[in-house]
């Protein structure tokens, strides 16, 4: 429906916004139920994600891995905070790299906007150092990637 903004608040927040022509129920459940995670959240195209676990319930964990065709990966574990069905997350995640990066607070919000929703992910990282390693990543990049390919689904 449109493409993916990001944007940075001060120097700890990165903000992600995306509009998808499906209702918030079918948007927060791309994001919750495992079987439709691993269809969507690839990042650019080649990566494959073979282990998706995922307790979406206050105190439950996830754990995603992602591999390529050349033999890399990298996987991502986190813990639920909040729930609220068809439109709010609030979870903790680290990626492994292998090592842990610092955690990144995460809430991301489904808001009904006419016939579609407007999905806002609201990152809280440690400081501007982890903000900047982040973003050079080409983070963006593979979201977008991934938000085609959800958009497609849902």
């Amino acid at each position: 429906m449109s493409k993916m903004t990001l944007t940075t608040e001060g120097d700890m927040h990165i903000v992600v916004t995306r509009r998808f022509a499906a209702l918030p129920e079918a948007v927060y459940r791309a994001h919750t139920e495992s079987k439709i995670i691993q269809k969507w959240l690839l990042g650019p195209d080649g990566w494959s994600m073979p282990v998706c676990i995922i307790d979406p319930r206050p105190g439950g964990t996830f754990r995603y891995e992602w591999v390529n065709g050349t033999g890399r990966g990298f996987h991502i574990t986190g813990e639920f905070v909040e729930l609220v069905p068809f439109s709010r997350i609030v979870h903790i995640e680290r990626m492994h790299l292998p090592d842990p990066t610092p955690d990144n607070h995460v809430v991301t919000t489904f808001e009904k906007d006419g016939a579609g929703t407007l999905m806002t992910m609201r990152m809280t990282l440690p400081d501007a150092a982890t903000v900047s390693a982040m973003l050079a990543t080409g983070m963006a990049g593979g979201m977008e990637a991934s938000y085609v390919r959800l958009e497609t689904l849902i």
